[in-house]
């Protein structure tokens, strides 16, 4: 399932490596060992960080650990530290099992940094070099706080609506859910859900946003409500693992009903984007490569993922059966891949230029300021993209 290619990083690498040792403080091919900030010491690979990158990599994820996330932690080389006090896991970055020179931070989001936006946390915490935005937030914040995504892990956003097939056999859609009056559950906030109302598909008044992301609402209603969740976790979740429900729901993804962003692109603060360009040449199809390897074989990473969320212990529960039907459910539902060409990871410009357009309506007509500069072109880039690198399934 890997796809053989050679990235534009190592070649510049090997070429330089032919200059000598005075050119170059590491080369790959076992001359050169460098220790990490985190003690790791070891020979550093093909891809060498050292020189262009922070010494430790720091990302701001969006939730608690999960396969949504497996490429970033599929970086981690052997024997990461998961530190459960500050709901982090760090060790050396690796790229394709070879060390990089640098370490990596991951850190986690929603309720270890109060469920606020990953942009909010970005720029008060300056030592967070990327950071998980969606495209639509990208915009949202583009005035005060803006961001530009450097790689889109998912292709297709796994956010849905889910209901109770059994208690709406005739709801196929969510629009469906509008002609019953159902209430539906989401997080307060979400730009998705003035979308919906704004284009009619549902009504405000049948629109809730209490959800707070336990179970307990919804199977409290015995199936009356509509709610969001994850395509990638709550259908597995409600069936075997929500004991009280223990049945399958029906869903549609929020991409269907023509709201088309991107997930938890990678990010960093737009005014640093030149300040980081040297390291993101190298980093980025680090990423790349590192979510092909994770799709092709996600056990070791799944058991960090899954042993994390365990040591955090912040109510958030992921067994090894999730992480392997997330895996399983990203792929059938193509939520990643290569989108329509043989890159993984790249933004489509006029896709982009859709999720501006709509956005940047919705925020008017709520009357939120955003940037009048915003374009495609001020959320997301593609300059550090390998197009090379992309997976086969």
């Amino acid at each position: 399932m890997r796809r053989t290619h050679t990235t534009r990083t190592v070649l510049s690498v090997a070429a330089l490596c032919t200059l000598g040792a005075a050119t170059l403080t590491a080369c790959g091919g076992g001359d050169s060992e460098t220790e990490a900030a985190s003690g790791y010491t070891g020979e550093i690979g093909a891809v060498d960080l050292s020189a262009s990158c922070p010494a430790t990599v720091v990302v701001q994820t969006d939730w608690n650990p999960e396969a949504e996330h497996g490429h970033l932690y599929e970086l981690l080389g052997p024997d990461p530290t998961i530190d459960a006090a500050a709901k982090a896991v760090s060790g050396p970055l690796f790229a394709s099992g070879e060390y990089t020179g640098v370490d990596v931070e991951i850190r986690t989001g929603g309720p270890a940094i109060g469920f606020q936006q990953v942009t909010a946390q970005m720029y008060q915490d300056t030592d967070i070099m990327l950071g998980y935005v969606d495209s639509d937030q990208a915009v949202q914040n583009s005035l005060n706080n803006p961001t530009i995504g450097v790689f889109a892990p998912l292709d297709i956003n796994p956010q849905m609506i889910m209901w109770d097939p059994e208690t709406y056999p005739d709801v196929a859609r969510i629009a469906d859910l509008k002609d019953e009056d159902t209430r539906v559950l989401y997080f307060e906030g979400n730009a998705y859900m003035d979308y919906l109302t704004g284009e009619g598909i549902l009504d405000p008044a049948q629109v809730d946003g209490s959800y707070d992301g336990s179970p307990s609402n919804f199977v409290a209603a015995g199936g009356t409500v509509a709610q969001q969740g994850y395509a990638s976790a709550e259908p597995f979740i409600y069936e075997n693992e929500v004991a009280e429900w223990g049945k399958p729901v029906a869903y549609e993804l929020l991409h269907d009903t023509g709201y088309p962003i991107y997930k938890s692109m990678m990010a960093v603060r737009s005014a640093e984007l030149e300040d980081n360009a040297a390291c993101l040449e190298q980093l980025v199809p680090v990423l790349q490569q590192a979510e092909v390897d994770y799709f092709a074989d996600p056990a070791r990473t799944n058991e960090v993922i899954v042993d994390a969320v365990e040591q955090f212990n912040t109510g958030w529960v992921y067994s090894d059966e999730l992480a392997d039907f997330a895996v399983e459910a990203m792929l059938d539902r193509e939520i990643v891949g290569n989108g329509p060409d043989s890159t993984i990871g790249n933004f489509d410009e006029d896709r982009l230029a859709d999720i501006v357009d709509l956005v940047s309506g919705i925020y008017e007509a709520a009357d939120v300021s955003i940037a009048e500069d915003v374009t495609p072109e001020t959320i997301a880039t593609n300059r550090f993209i390998d197009p090379a690198i992309g997976m086969t399934r």
